[in-house]
């Protein structure tokens, strides 16, 4: 059996029968809908067809995200999760760029490699040059002032490990913002980049190697190794094109706000609402929510 997760803010009780009848007319058998939480998400079984459901779906309501799954691994022991622009709101490359007066250049670059167009490691080699020079406590005041956790992640990340599953950030950032951030919403570790400093100054260079797409993937196989769970029962979420490997890889890929790369290779999309989509669409009611 499948379930196809529908969520938005201001989904109707009329979405429901809807859905189930487009289902039914690509030969999805749909089953009983039911509320996961009134107006906000709902689930929907269907016995046939997880790809002819996907396309049934997807897009066919206004604001709505929809979730397509194997119903008996739709509850996830493993996430791994990028940060910038996911977990949160801001890119912090570019938000550093911006106290040296070179945002707009290195916000385009930083653009381009999110869409594919740019080696990852090459560009982002080719931004931290342009910071050399710049003082070291600009980091504490960009994560003081600039930072903001994405809504939905605390309770993403929170809920999952209150059940019993590893949550890991993976950032192609600095870890100078990933490991607070992580610790700020309750990942067990953090992965990223070491900005290289000297005399209270960036040098302009990362340490090698780079925490780049590679990484990420190895960081999703190696945890599912080592704990010994199903792939299945794995999740990963980003929205550059650095997280296109391990998205690919895990039982559940998730695009996020994603660039258009990432949507369409991604096994689900998340086009409007915030993190907390993810718990519904692991079968969370709110009452199960870790705030």
């Amino acid at each position: 059996m499948f379930t196809a997760t529908l969520i938005g803010d201001a989904l109707a009780a009329g979405d429901i029968p809807a859905a189930a009848d487009r289902l039914a007319a690509a030969g999805c058998a749909p089953g009983a809908g039911a509320w996961l939480e009134e107006g906000v998400a709902a689930d929907l079984p269907f016995a046939a067809d997880l790809g002819a459901a996907r396309i049934a779906l997807e897009g066919a309501f206004a604001a709505v995200d929809v979730v397509v799954q194997p119903t008996a691994t739709r509850r996830k022991a493993l996430i791994v999760a990028d940060m910038d622009s996911t977990m949160i709101t801001v890119e912090c490359i570019d938000e550093l760029a911006d106290y040296a007066g070179i945002k707009a250049e290195v916000a385009a670059v930083t653009e381009a490699a999110m869409r594919g167009e740019l080696d990852f490691e090459g560009a982002l080699d080719a931004r931290v040059a342009l910071l050399e020079g710049l003082s070291e406590s600009v980091i504490a005041q960009c994560l003081a002032e600039r930072v903001q956790i994405m809504p939905g992640a605390r309770a993403l990340v929170r809920t999952m490990r209150a059940h019993g599953a590893e949550a890991v950030l993976v950032s192609g950032g600095f870890t100078r913002f990933a490991e607070p951030v992580a610790a700020g919403i309750g990942f067990d570790r953090a992965i990223a980049n070491v900005l290289l400093i000297a005399d209270g100054r960036l040098t302009g260079k990362v340490a090698k190697p780079i925490v780049g797409s590679a990484t990420k993937e190895e960081t999703l196989l190696a945890a599912i190794d080592r704990r010994g769970i199903d792939p299945a029962v794995s999740l990963a979420v980003g929205d550059g094109a650095n997280d296109l490997a391990m998205i690919r890889r895990a039982g559940l890929g998730v695009a996020y706000h994603a660039k258009p790369i990432v949507a369409a290779a991604a096994g689900a999309r998340i086009d409007h609402g915030d993190l907390s989509a993810l718990l519904y669409a692991q079968g969370y009611r709110r009452s199960e929510w870790v705030a």
